[in-house]
């Protein structure tokens, strides 16, 4: 019966212990309600439960009760022992039931100088209590101090059975512990996460203001009043000032004040080095002090002539900075000792002038930006007009060059024809003379067959010095006459390539006469181009005058040649080479530049080039590129349309 009796305990123990683990929320209520319903089956005067912690390899007692080592601070954490050191220990990391007594105590006491850290128990009885995965929660232990009260095979076969229920309500409790201490947790950071992003959005709030404040044109007097009010709903601001540094004379001006004391500053400027705005610009940080730590500042001499009422009970000040250039500061200070400014509206005041500095800087540079913009107009005004009358100068000094070639073509030829018709005139002279004599021999009738045959001979000779010289002016003047009307007129019409570059070289003749300068065309014959022939001429024109000028010397022998030649995307290619003397890189790349020349004073304009290059890629509507190196000559490579016609 007492057997029977001792079944029915043991099954509304765990019964008991199921009812527990849904209803009981904490874990030392918990385990001191399986200590009253342990002590109802079995001897339990000395109980406790440890819980182990993996994470951190502690150990704590959340519930402890011993006859002779009293109680344990619950929430104490001691590092866990070693297995040797420690029974507990042992159950823990072995997780495995242990069963000692006394004379098992003693015996590891004398192999290893310690065994646990309590009192030796009679009899000593510790179950593991394991989570699903077998991992140690922690260890439940049931011991005696008495000889007469020890725990039997079925005790202690029912005590491993209570520890396992045990274990499995536990893992229940430890869930939902921690479940609540991450509720509690997440509710706190939750509230801090609100708190501060209320703070957040007012303090960004203040920023956009700050912006728009430095976007408008306002005085100085607006923005301080408006910075006041920014800042005031931020932290308690009754007594605020701004103080602006002025670095040209190294002065501290208060153009905003506003103090429960005092109705206007004590001086609205004053030298920097007085007062603690100049001690906070010098420190260049952020500065919290009360009464105390502010008298010991003056005491010190660190703060030097203090201005205005000193009976504050807190006092915060910030330095106005962009990358460490000082433009003031702002002050806030209280005289309420129920008002005293902390670290966190420190660091704001400081947040808050940075960006206030940051905005004043903006507003200086934008006056500057205006001033500077009129004084820039100014200048552009005067720079367009000298520039228009540049470009006015520059186009007739074109013009001019341009009419300068054809004169300069007018004389050349015209000289080149005056030889030609000189002989026709002494060949007439000739002829006429030649005839009067036979006249007068015929008159007197001294005609011999001889001196007719003569005078035939004369005749004769002199029509073929006639007729040669005057076909050699008249190609002149063909020629001149059409490269001049090109020049002159710049129309578009078709003309045959090879016979206009010939007829070109003809009238550059006269420059290229006596010179050892050869010239060679390469172009087909049947090339026909709708283009500017007039362009076309003043291009080779001054190509070839380059060449005779620069790069050769009077009596030097060189060569030049034209090449032409059409692409399948109907573009002509012309190039043009000399072999004389070239050109360093320096020149070159200044070659196209207006009025460049490198023969200043001695008949260069530095207009040949540019005229080259506009006619190109202007009128032509083409490419050009140069070549050359000092000794190897030079080279021009002209890409435009045959037709343009098809590209206007």
């Amino acid at each position: 019966m007492e057997r029977l009796d001792r079944l029915e305990a043991v099954q509304s123990m765990l019964l008991e212990i199921g009812q527990l683990s849904t209803s009981c929320s904490d874990i030392t209520a918990f385990i001191e309600a399986v200590h009253r319903a342990l002590g109802r089956i079995m001897y339990a005067a000395n109980f406790y439960v440890a819980l182990a912690d993996r994470e951190d390899g502690t150990v704590r007692f959340p519930y402890f009760v011993d006859e002779a080592d009293g109680s344990r601070d619950p929430n104490e954490r001691i590092t866990l022992a070693s297995p040797e050191q420690s029974p507990t220990a042992w159950v823990l990391l072995n997780r495995q039931t242990l069963v000692l007594t006394a004379a098992d105590f003693h015996e590891r006491l004398r192999s290893s100088g310690r065994w646990g850290s309590g009192s030796v128990p009679e009899h000593f009885v510790a179950c593991p209590l394991l989570d699903q995965n077998h991992q140690a929660l922690g260890a439940i232990v049931i011991q005696s101090y008495s000889p007469e009260q020890t725990y039997s095979a079925e005790d202690q076969a029912l005590f491993a059975l209570i520890a396992n229920h045990v274990s499995n309500a536990l893992q229940g409790l430890q869930s939902v512990e921690r479940l609540e201490r991450a509720v509690s947790a997440r509710t706190a950071a939750l509230a801090h996460e609100v708190a501060e992003r209320g703070r957040a959005e007012k303090v960004q709030h203040a920023l956009y203001q700050i912006a728009d404040l430095s976007a408008q044109a306002l005085d100085t007097d607006a923005l301080s009043a408006s910075l006041h009010g920014i800042i005031g709903e931020l932290m308690v601001a009754d007594n605020f000032l701004i103080a602006l540094y002025h670095p040209d004379t190294e002065e501290i001006s208060i153009p905003y004040f506003v103090d429960q004391k005092d109705s206007t500053p004590p001086l609205q400027r004053f030298p920097f080095g007085k007062a603690m705005c100049s001690y906070v610009l010098s420190s260049k940080q952020a500065q919290l002090h009360d009464l105390g730590s502010f008298r010991q500042l003056v005491a010190n001499g660190i703060v030097t002539e203090p201005l205005g009422n000193t009976e504050i009970a807190s006092w915060m000040g910030a330095p106005m900075l962009v990358h460490d250039k000082p433009y003031g500061v702002i002050v806030v200070q209280s005289y309420d000792p129920a008002i005293v400014y902390t670290k966190a509206e420190l660091d704001l005041l400081a947040f808050m002038a940075s960006h206030v500095a940051v905005a004043i800087a903006r507003m200086q540079a934008d006056r500057k930006i205006r001033k500077a913009k009129q004084e820039l107009e100014q200048q552009n005004a005067a720079l367009n007009d000298a520039l228009h009358a540049l470009q006015e100068a520059q186009s007739e000094l074109v013009r001019q060059e341009k009419l300068a070639s054809l004169g300069r073509l007018v004389a050349g030829v015209a000289h080149e024809i005056n030889t030609p018709l000189g002989i026709c005139v002494t060949a007439t002279s000739h002829l006429v003379q030649e005839l009067k004599l036979t006249r007068e021999e015929l008159a007197a009738g001294e005609m011999t067959e001889e001196s007719l045959a003569t005078f035939f001979d004369v005749v004769d000779q002199s029509l073929r010095i006639m007729t040669t010289n005057t076909q050699r002016a008249a190609a002149l003047v063909r020629s001149f006459k059409q490269v001049a009307v090109d020049q002159s007129s710049g129309d578009i019409r078709s003309f045959n390539l090879d016979a206009y570059l010939k007829e070109v070289l003809l009238s550059l003749q006269p420059k290229l006469k006596g010179r050892p300068v050869k010239v060679d065309v390469d172009c087909p014959k049947d090339l026909v181009l709708d283009s500017y022939p007039g362009a076309v001429s003043q291009i080779v024109t001054n190509m070839v005058m380059n060449s005779l000028v620069h790069g050769f010397e009077r009596d030097q022998p060189g060569n030049i040649t034209v090449r032409a030649a059409v692409e399948q995307d109907g573009w002509v290619v012309l190039d043009y080479t000399d072999d004389g003397a070239g050109m360093d890189k320096d020149t070159l790349d200044k070659l196209f530049d207006p009025f460049f020349t490198t023969k200043r004073g001695t008949g260069g304009s530095g207009l040949g080039a540019h005229i080259l290059y506009n006619l190109v890629t202007g009128a032509l509507g083409g490419t050009v590129r140069v070549e050359s190196a000092p000794g190897e000559g030079l080279r021009y490579h002209l890409r435009f349309p045959q037709s343009q016609r098809k590209t206007k």
